[in-house]
């Protein structure tokens, strides 16, 4: 409870203090940023921190936390000193925007810190190489932080989150494995304010061109953000209940099973007829998990390529701390920033080198630290957003100057120099940054099946696809179908000649990668492989017709606003003389939404045709980020498309769309509930409630918990103990300690370093170390990897065929206890 009510107290005293510099920086936005304050702050904080402490101003501990705090209060200050009067009247104004975003954070941050501590425990999955990261943080000395399982190394990583975690652990006083459970709640909350202050700022934006938008009703409904963004869930729950009811199954006599649309629907685990007796509640051994599978490839031969299709709520419910869940709040401030920028709260002009930029200087500074920060945080989303910003540009100067290619031409100039601010920002990270990504592979067989898109996203395409159709028939805007399905079907011709160019580039300067892709299709050469996926794309064209429909929609309704966009009158030629906030033009923001849907769905459509290539080999990872992110954007455009219709339809349309709505989140939030129920035992934690992620060792293995403690107060070093697979328990001391061990988990090592290189000869040498009899050769291994802690427990016994006798007859044990002793190296 102390430890909850410490983070919920820096974390507010921290907006609090950057408010001042959000309010003068984001003058476009009806919430002057107040909704992404807390995100903003820790970004901030987080970046002057990490900057210092790199560049060798400052160390890593309370200090250098301190100053870093100092120096934000410093420049917020100065930024927002002269509108201390103002900032006093705004808030006098807002008092229920504030009141609700206060509320929603506060719920939100208990709620899910309630729900962690039900089921704390950091096992299973990357858990363990998350908290190591955060320990290893907390005790290297400086930056880059050490790498935890590769000693002698720093991270390679996207750590910027860990480094927040750590920092806001150290400023509180808070265990790694307590501030885990803590990061995890605090993102969750920082979504939910930040997912209610974009649909807040785009309900007001729309009320400035509608005053019969009521004032209640916009600050009520945002609360539909975080709904879609983090409650609402896919469709594979609620086919879950229906699954286990045994609906749609024939069952014989004789108990056998069959079903035409369970094997039509294809989802693994779903084709299997249900167990006996039939019920409603799912109880298939994590049959929750089956939810972020959904989506599925299979060779030629039909032989499976998992996917990975995970939703917001999923990752909360699994409870890893992983970047893409990190970065969610961030992503949101990224949005907010772009937002500001289309409606014109850095309209005006700078000279960079001479060259002048029809936009202010924040306009390029700040978008650069976001996007900076957000390439540190989760490398996967700098693409999207810096299409979402550089789009928001465009879209601003097409409103402000009318169309034309000099805007093409401006928007190519602000993502060069915006895009180099965002990386010189950040040096020190790219510095030590390697990243096992590959240029693009073609996906030549493997278009995402219509059922599958729609049980993934269905629950977001019911209300966009239906404020789609209201855009189209209110007839305000006067769509351009022309020039949209001219730009779509160019698109899909572009990227399906993409994919077979790039299989044709692999097969001239990678023809082993060809040889093996043929052999896996079990086709002998790239002709009859052209004529199988063209008829398996024909088969399963539902996927592609869906997001043809929502791009072509979203398309000519975006160029049918921008025709009837108007140019601010007052001032024609952009500029702004005031300075941060004043003359901020009534915008409609209807073009910046329907930019959002079109990114959404470009994320979706390019893995259909193409995707990254990594140590996998197949579209994986790609279908794993780009679907994480076309969430994020749909589920808020989804929650904004709900406002909207609430507030603009009448009678008929109104219940029909109200009953449709119902049975939406009804199917929507069957999994969020069920989930929540099995993850928590029904709220009856087995073991007691807490937040300490490592509180399982002392219950488990009491003799290395009491190591662990030792290891913690015991001077800085390095620790050998057992090296073995990812996912397991191996590599637990460094984890728990934060001491750099020789090797942790070499699976990981490769994949966050591109190859296994550096990793050299570590694994073979610890199991020498272990097991050999000769203490010259032990001696050798502790002095190459500069060893100072020898640990053996029981896993490092059954790992290795332990010879202990060696270190006996040279060393004295620093620490016994039951299964453990430590020795110290020479």
């Amino acid at each position: 409870m102390m430890a909850f009510l410490l983070w919920y107290l820096s974390i507010t005293v921290l907006s609090w203090l950057t408010f001042p510099l959000v309010y003068t920086l984001l003058p476009a936005l009806a919430d002057r940023g107040y909704s992404l304050a807390r995100a903003a702050s820790l970004l901030v904080w987080g970046y002057i921190f990490w900057l210092l402490t790199s560049l060798g101003v400052a160390q890593n501990d309370l200090g250098g936390l301190l100053l870093a705090a100092i120096l934000l209060t410093g420049l917020s200050a100065w930024v927002g000193r002269s509108r201390l009067v103002e900032m006093r009247t705004w808030l006098k104004q807002h008092v229920s925007m504030v009141i609700t975003i206060e509320a929603l954070f506060l719920l939100a941050f208990a709620a899910l810190a309630i729900i962690r501590s039900a089921n704390p425990e950091i096992l299973g999955t990357e858990k363990p190489m998350e908290l190591a990261f955060i320990n290893s943080i907390l005790r290297s000395p400086t930056f880059p932080p050490r790498d935890p399982w590769l000693s002698g190394y720093g991270i390679s990583y996207y750590y910027f989150g860990y480094v927040m975690t750590a920092m806001l652990a150290r400023l509180t006083g808070v265990a790694g494995s307590i501030a885990f459970n803590l990061m995890l709640a605090l993102v969750f909350a920082l979504g939910a304010i930040g997912a209610y202050g974009i649909i807040y700022n785009l309900l007001a934006a729309m009320q400035k061109q509608d005053k019969r938008m009521s004032r209640k009703a916009i600050t009520s409904l945002p609360v539909l953000g975080p709904v879609f963004l983090l409650l609402a869930s896919n469709l594979e729950g609620f086919l879950e209940v229906l699954h286990r009811k045994g609906l749609l199954w024939n069952i014989s006599a004789d108990g056998t099973a069959s079903s035409s649309f369970w094997k039509w629907l294809d989802i693994k685990d779903l084709t299997q007829a249900p167990s006996q007796p039939l019920g409603w509640l799912p109880d298939r051994y994590l049959w929750w998990w089956r939810a972020s599978r959904v989506v599925s490839d299979t060779t030629l031969q039909n032989n499976p390529q998992e996917l990975i299709d995970e939703f917001p709520v999923f990752s909360y419910l699994l409870g890893d701390l992983h970047p893409h869940v990190l970065s969610i709040p961030f992503g949101l401030l990224a949005i907010g920033v772009g937002l500001n920028l289309f409606l014109g709260g850095w309209r005006g002009h700078t000279r960079i080198f001479g060259i002048p930029f029809p936009i202010k200087w924040q306009g390029l500074l700040i978008p650069a630290v976001v996007l900076g920060g957000l390439a540190f945080l989760n490398t996967w989303d700098i693409l999207i957003a810096a299409a979402m910003v550089c789009g928001a540009f465009l879209l601003h100067r097409i409103v402000d100057a009318g169309w034309g290619w000099r805007r093409i031409e401006e928007t190519l100039g602000y993502a060069m120099i915006a895009g180099a601010g965002s990386l010189l920002l950040y040096v020190p990270f790219y510095t030590g940054f390697s990243s096992q990504a590959g240029g693009i592979l073609p996906n030549l067989v493997n278009p995402t099946r219509g059922a599958h898109l729609w049980v993934m996203f269905g629950s977001l395409f019911v209300p966009i696809f239906v404020y789609l159709a209201y855009l189209v028939f209110n007839q305000k805007l006067k769509a351009n179908w022309k020039a949209a399905i001219l730009t779509v079907v160019s698109l899909m011709v572009g990227l399906w000649s993409l994919s077979w160019l790039a299989s044709w580039l692999v097969s001239v300067r990678m023809p082993e990668i060809t040889a093996a892709v043929l052999r896996s299709q079990g086709v002998s050469d790239l002709a009859t492989l052209f004529q199988l996926a063209s008829q398996r794309r024909l088969l399963y064209i539902g996927g592609l017709l869906t997001l043809v429909i929502m791009l072509v929609v979203a398309l000519a309704m975006l160029f049918g606003s921008l025709i009837a966009a108007k140019k601010d009158p007052v001032q024609p030629d952009g500029e702004d003389p005031t300075g941060f906030t004043e003359l901020i033009p009534d915008s409609d923001p209807t073009p910046f939404v329907l930019m959002l849907i079109l990114l959404g769905g470009l994320l979706v459509l390019i893995p259909d045709f193409v995707f990254l290539r990594d140590q996998f080999g197949w579209r994986i990872n790609t279908i794993f980020k780009f679907y994480y992110q076309a969430w994020m954007l749909w589920s808020l455009m989804a929650a904004l498309g709900t406002a909207m219709l609430l507030m603009k339809l009448r009678r008929f349309w109104d219940w029909a769309f109200r009953l449709g709505l119902f049975f939406t989140l009804l199917m929507a939030f069957t999994y969020t509930v069920l989930g929540l129920m099995t993850k928590t035992n029904d709220f009856k934690p087995t073991f007691g409630w807490t937040l300490d992620g490592a509180a399982y060792m002392q219950r488990d293995n009491p003799d290395e918990a009491q190591a662990i403690a030792w290891l913690i107060q015991a001077p800085d070093g390095v620790v050998v103990e057992a090296v073995g697979g990812s996912y397991s328990n191996y590599g637990r001391i460094s984890t728990l300690t934060g001491l750099p061990t020789v090797l942790g988990w070499p699976g990981h090592e490769g994949q966050w370093r591109g190859s296994s290189t550096p990793q050299g000869t570590r694994q073979e040498d610890v199991k020498l170390l272990y097991e050999s009899s000769s203490w010259t050769e032990a001696e050798a291994i502790l002095k190459k990897y500069d060893i100072r802690y020898i640990y053996i427990g029981s896993l490092e016994r059954s790992t290795y065929h332990v010879n202990e006798s060696k270190f006996q007859h040279i060393l004295q044990p620093i620490y016994s206890q039951g299964n453990v002793v430590i020795y110290p190296a020479p």
